[in-house]
């Protein structure tokens, strides 16, 4: 090469390396499985990687945290267990849908209408398969008996009678896009105790069971012989861990939602695990789940696909009184941390959850993120890594993570304020520091309880900085009647417009009575 010649070669040399920079920067993730674990009535306070002074040992939670991002700040839509897994599966409040209040039985319908677009059908749609595992607690419609209609959402065993578990369900998890979906239909409390794969019961009800245990009951109702109470958590997750272990490597990703049933009652830990904890039965359960997790996360790494698939592990509300909390506050352990109120609450302790998020490609290992963020934005996440827009009647109350997966990066706009829900249809707007509480009281199952004589002496409105005030122990309202005004206008918005993310107002859906709950709605 003629020395003239020296300076064009490295023009074109830097262009190459240049141009393959360039590439290497834009060049998208190959789409990623999802797998998201829904934990059931599990406190803040339960995990270690949440809460130092946790007295029960949770090293594989603890170190599918140190693998990935916990988020300190994340929040259910609702206390309770049939409205979080709505906002959960449609990235919609609750309280849009038609149910304004508690929760549904092992017999209610559907709640999700076929046509509502789910997470599962996004995925679906961008070349996922699919799988649903679990406690569904979502309705569907189970066969009836011939000229039989249903009568009711009773516990009594006879009321099962109308159910003919010989026919196909319909409205299934199959039918808002899901190619595998295996559980039941209820909380492992709730009868019938019938496994249903793909729309069709596993066996048909042979007996009717029931437990009265402290810890351990379960309600009077028919019950499969392939359906063991004992055996059911072990169950999803051995399934869960042979889905994985059969879906990795193939040519699409797939997405697995593994809902469990645990460790809400009846609290069923195993012989090898009783006693373990120090505790109660709860905490030798949740010492047998975290194993189980941990299994899970090992398989997805003998598998090879550990690199590329985000696993998210969090719960649906906060601790239940039925485990025995109280208990076990005596014995040093706060399931709810330092939150006040748990299971049922409009307080922190009811709706405060702990959440991690692991992705090795994407999010760095040992992380934090201190933003308020709510369990409907799973929905717009999952949109936004697969690069699906949400249509304005989609994920109305969703708002994409994906920048926050990046520890590095400052994000000065994440959502503008977030909304929770008690047990009863008492709601809370939460905006930076601040809270208000519309309801005398918990709303809940905590006092003051809802109809408590002491409830009636207290004002209409609570209103806390929880940054300053963790506990919500001062009621700061009459101090700060300007941001009581400022979120309580928010709130209304966000009620009639049908929507808290930017987009075309939407309609909640009717019922009688709609917001019976919301007097301060004009």
């Amino acid at each position: 090469m003629k020395p003239q010649e020296y300076p064009i070669f490295f023009f074109i040399l830097f262009l190459g390396l240049f141009s393959c920079q360039k590439q290497e920067e834009v060049a998208p993730l190959p789409k990623p499985n999802i797998i998201v674990i829904l934990a059931d009535d599990l406190g803040y306070g339960d995990i270690g990687a949440f809460n130092p002074e946790s007295k029960i040992p949770t090293p594989q939670i603890d170190q599918l945290a140190t693998e990935g991002m916990i988020f300190t700040d994340a929040h259910t839509p609702s206390a309770v267990c049939t409205p979080t897994r709505y906002g959960f599966m449609t990235g919609r409040y609750n309280w849009r849908s038609r149910l304004k209040s508690g929760v549904l039985t092992g017999k209610s319908k559907a709640l999700i209408p076929d046509d509502r677009t789910t997470i599962a059908d996004i995925l679906q749609n961008k070349g996922y398969q699919t799988a649903f595992i679990g406690k569904w607690h979502l309705g569907w419609d189970w066969a009836l008996t011939e000229g039989d209609s249903l009568r009711g959402e009773g516990w009594d065993a006879k009321d099962f009678e109308q159910l003919d578990f010989s026919k196909a369900v319909t409205h299934t998890p199959n039918d808002l896009g899901f190619d595998y979906a295996y559980g039941h239909s209820g909380s492992l409390d709730m009868a019938p105790y019938v496994y249903v794969e793909n729309g069709m019961p596993t066996a048909i009800p042979d007996t009717v069971t029931v437990d009265t245990g402290e810890y351990s009951w379960w309600r009077e109702g028919p019950t499969s012989p392939d359906f063991v109470h004992e055996e059911v958590t072990p169950n999803f997750f051995n399934r869960s861990i042979e889905y994985i272990q059969s879906h990795a490597n193939q040519e699409e990703p797939f997405f697995l939602y593994l809902a469990l049933p645990s460790p809400h009652t009846p609290i069923l830990p195993p012989q090898e695990w009783q006693g373990k904890s120090g505790l109660l039965p709860f905490g030798d359960f949740m010492m047998m789940i975290d194993d189980y997790v941990g299994k899970l996360n090992q398989a997805i790494k003998d598998a090879g696909i550990e690199e590329n698939t985000l696993v998210i592990f969090t719960s649906d509300n906060g601790g239940s009184p039925a485990a025995g909390i109280d208990k076990m506050q005596a014995m040093g352990h706060y399931s709810s941390y330092i939150y006040r109120g748990h299971k049922a609450d409009i307080f922190e302790g009811g709706h405060r959850v702990p959440f991690i998020a692991k992705w090795p490609k994407k999010i760095q290992n040992g992380t934090s993120r201190e933003e308020t963020i709510c369990l409907t934005d799973i929905m717009a996440t999952s949109a936004d890594i697969v690069g699906y827009s949400l249509k304005d009647n989609e994920g109305e109350d969703s708002y994409s993570l994906l920048e926050l997966f990046d520890a590095d990066k400052e994000v000065s706009s994440f959502r503008e304020a977030t909304v929770h829900h008690s047990i009863n249809g008492s709601f809370a707007i939460r905006q930076g520091d601040w809270k208000l509480i519309m309801a005398k009281g918990s709303g809940g199952w905590s006092f003051p309880k809802p109809g408590d004589p002491t409830e009636s002496e207290l004002p209409d409105v609570q209103l806390y900085n929880l940054k300053s005030d963790p506990a919500e122990s001062q009621n700061l309202y009459a101090e700060n009647p300007e941001k009581v005004s400022a979120l309580k206008s928010l709130l209304i918005k966000y009620i009639k417009e049908g929507r808290s993310t930017p987009g075309a107002p939407q309609q909640n859906d009717p019922i009688e009575g709609e917001w019976r709950q919301i007097g301060f709605v004009e």
